[in-house]
């Protein structure tokens, strides 16, 4: 499949580049001392990736301890009361820990220990890629150090236990807004100061080079599954396919698997309370270029090009930047990137709820909102939503904000 100039068949050898670009997006924007870090992480990852050891350790994980393959499930009832557009769910809730981030956690843990690092750091909003983490590091034996902003430990407080109950440090984050953009920061500064005892597994794919394309990478296991499930089950490919984005890791598990066929990709982003700066974190639908956390990507910015202020009620969406390779899918045509408000996404929280027994992470409610809607004006045909978790994280914040409906 070619799409303006891009081969997709050939896409995966060609993007990123040597030097870590998706087109303009992407590279290391930082200090020398942690570009020679970068290096050995990325000389470290070229290396193994390839190594039959390292791959059937990472396979064994994945199916004794992580419970892969997630599976598919048919959303016979929710589908109905919309129409005549069946809706699938990837379950990745199913997974170990309740959400995908473990996909990636496993995989940099296991890239430490082969590096012979002692330590993990990291930052976390929603707190599921910090419980996945501290889950990896007790796994491998590893110290863990886990960033999070004030008022994420508060929203997100089941996870916060998790993470100290499985061992991880949860350092809190006072500064600035105290949400994720804070908690990266900090964790950066950390790192920066011990880099060559420790690493830092990135939660998303997003920061320098080559953090983007092994979160990426690690991630696509969740579209390769979904493709050859869907077609299982159905004896077809989607018509569309639905994830949604903050930092991007999820998504891009999901699109992989799907950038070559004829399927419709939608990323959606949180628009929260609305359009106004502040009130939203939908970088890619309102952002410009700009380098922030070591990468270049489209980034919210304030009146003096800093990262403006962002919000969403989602915790792990509340990012004012994407990662690079969803820039360079948007500019390139081959995914559609959309929005979709807090209203809508609590809605299609209940809804899932009701309807088919899932609790939903309010992340995942996103996609979940977008892809009742897109099934609307769709009329006929299928659709395939990644729930990238599960919602036990967000009940407490639910009912004291939104109460039983």
């Amino acid at each position: 499949m070619k799409l303006n100039g891009i081969d997709y068949d050939t896409y995966f050898k060609n993007y990123p580049n040597e030097k870590g670009y998706y087109g303009n997006y992407g590279g290391r924007y930082i200090s020398d001392d942690l570009k020679n870090a970068m290096k050995e992480i990325t000389d470290a990852y070229f290396t193994i990736c390839k190594s039959s050891k390292f791959i059937s350790e990472l396979r064994k994980i994945r199916k004794e301890f992580q419970g892969r393959p997630t599976p598919i499930s048919y959303l016979e009832r929710l589908s109905s009361s919309l129409g005549n557009v069946q809706i699938y769910a990837k379950r990745e809730d199913l997974n170990h820990t309740g959400a995908h981030k473990l996909n990636h956690c496993m995989g940099e843990a296991l890239l430490a220990k082969y590096m012979g690092k002692k330590k993990v750091i990291a930052e976390t909003g929603a707190g599921q890629h910090g419980v996945a983490l501290a889950t990896a590091a007790a796994y491998f034996g590893l110290e863990c150090d886990i960033y999070m902003g004030s008022v994420d430990i508060k929203k997100q407080a089941p996870n916060v236990a998790r993470m100290k109950i499985l061992g991880a440090n949860v350092v809190e984050v006072t500064h600035g807004l105290q949400t994720l953009k804070e908690a990266v920061d900090s964790a950066f500064e950390a790192y920066s100061r011990d880099y060559k005892e420790c690493i830092y597994c990135i939660g998303s794919v997003v920061g320098p080079h080559p953090f983007p394309m092994m979160v990426r990478d690690f991630q696509s296991v969740i579209g390769i599954e979904s493709r050859e499930q869907f077609l299982e089950m159905t004896g077809e490919l989607p018509d569309a396919v639905v994830a949604c984005v903050g930092g991007g890791s999820n998504a891009m598990g999901m699109f992989s698997g799907f950038l070559n066929d004829p399927v419709d990709i939608y990323g959606i982003e949180p628009l929260g309370r609305g359009t106004t700066l502040g009130d939203h974190a939908a970088s890619l639908q309102y952002g410009t270029e700009g380098v922030m956390h070591g990468f270049n990507s489209i980034m919210l910015k304030d009146e003096n090009g800093e990262p403006a202020p962002v919000y969403s009620v989602a915790s792990g969406l509340d990012y004012p930047s994407s990662g690079p390779e969803h820039a360079f899918l948007r500019d390139s045509g081959r995914v559609k990137y959309d929005v979709i408000g807090d209203d809508d996404t609590i809605d299609a929280f209940f809804e899932l709820s009701r309807k088919e027994g899932i609790i939903p992470a309010i992340e995942s409610s996103h996609a979940v909102a977008y892809a009742m809607k897109l099934a609307k004006k769709m009329g006929k045909g299928s659709i395939l939503v990644n729930l990238s978790g599960r919602g036990d994280k967000d009940m407490d914040y639910i009912i004291e904000k939104y109460g039983i409906r």
